[in-house]
């Protein structure tokens, strides 16, 4: 039988503050936020079962908000990176292994976090221009594309992943995901990629664009695993799908990180299915398991930090799977 994997995660969005401005985005907010270290405190406190940090938020807020700046720096923070990394070591200190997406980073920012993150992400979306982010510096595939493989000249096991629906044609879906396969194939860091479906939100210029359909997201993951190297993980987000059983049996082999606790910052409208519904979906046919932010092949190599060790090997079971 064949084995899908998925993570028991707490999702901490540390700021809704962002340089970008996409079309589609419900998540981005003008009113200036960030989350104190006592906030991020008592979310990881509530967070019982939970194995990863998922810190996902804008991207580079210190540079589009002054107002934002002068929060850091009157909570003590002289940089947004030094504050993620900061956010990162109590994460590990109350028992909880760190994945940070935060947008673009240099290789420089991504080398200090390194230590303290079991694992990093950058979604690439798609690799060529689209309208919809027009307003988004951070969203021109040249700077994306840097930035994966920058994490894998540094070693840093990786997820990112593709965004079907948002005004791409069907051979650039196909594009960025052997582009996404170049890069792997170089650096080898590549621990998963997300075949994600855009969904409107109320109030931004994309509210009326239609979602993929059904069809076009099978497509996808079928691409997806044809194209991508075998070691490398197809993840359908199973709260933005009807049923994730088809998509599994297309190709798609981990189902994310899913939450008792948070829900998704990102689609707040579609909340995580519970362990059980995910197993009852899977027909009998497939074997769920539970995994680190780190997949089981960079634990073996040891791809991770002195930092982060105590917890590998604590969480983690002979083949790198998730202790039951």
């Amino acid at each position: 039988m064949g084995v899908v994997t998925y993570s028991k995660n707490v999702f901490i969005p540390l700021t809704r503050n962002c340089r970008n401005r996409c079309d589609y985005c419900g998540f981005r907010r003008e009113e200036i936020n960030v989350m104190s270290e006592e906030e991020v405190r008592s979310v990881l406190s509530a967070a019982k079962g939970a194995k990863e940090a998922l810190f996902t938020f804008g991207e580079r807020p210190d540079e589009a908000y002054p107002e934002f700046r002068k929060a850091l720096n009157e909570m003590g923070y002289k940089t947004m990176p030094e504050y993620i990394l900061e956010m990162n070591r109590i994460a590990l200190d109350m028992g909880f292994l760190p994945h940070t997406n935060a947008g673009i980073l240099s290789k420089e920012e991504m080398r200090k976090l390194k230590p303290y993150n079991a694992s990093m992400g950058l979604m690439l979306e798609q690799a060529v221009e689209l309208e919809c982010h027009a307003n988004s510096p951070g969203k021109k595939p040249e700077v994306r594309i840097k930035m994966i493989r920058d994490a894998g000249k540094l070693q840093i096991p990786f997820t990112t992943g593709i965004l079907v629906g948002i005004g791409e044609r069907r051979e650039d879906r196909l594009y960025s995901l052997e582009v996404i396969a170049d890069i792997h194939e170089n650096y080898g860091h590549i621990q998963e990629v997300i075949i994600q479906n855009f969904k409107p939100k109320k109030g931004t210029p994309m509210e009326n664009h239609p979602s993929p359909t059904t069809e076009e997201m099978l497509d996808a993951v079928k691409a997806a695993r044809k194209i991508l190297p075998e070691e490398v993980a197809v993840q359908i987000p199973p709260n933005l799908v009807d049923d994730i059983y088809p998509f599994i049996k297309a190709g798609a082999n981990d189902v994310g990180g899913i939450s008792s606790v948070t829900h998704d910052y990102i689609n707040p409208e579609s909340p995580w299915p519970e362990v059980e519904r995910l197993e009852k979906a899977l027909r009998g046919e497939f074997i769920l398991k539970e995994r680190l932010p780190i997949y089981p092949r960079f634990v073996k190599l040891k791809w991770y930090a002195e930092a982060i060790e105590p917890l590998i090997e604590k969480y983690s079971d002979a083949d790198g799977y998730a202790r039951p």
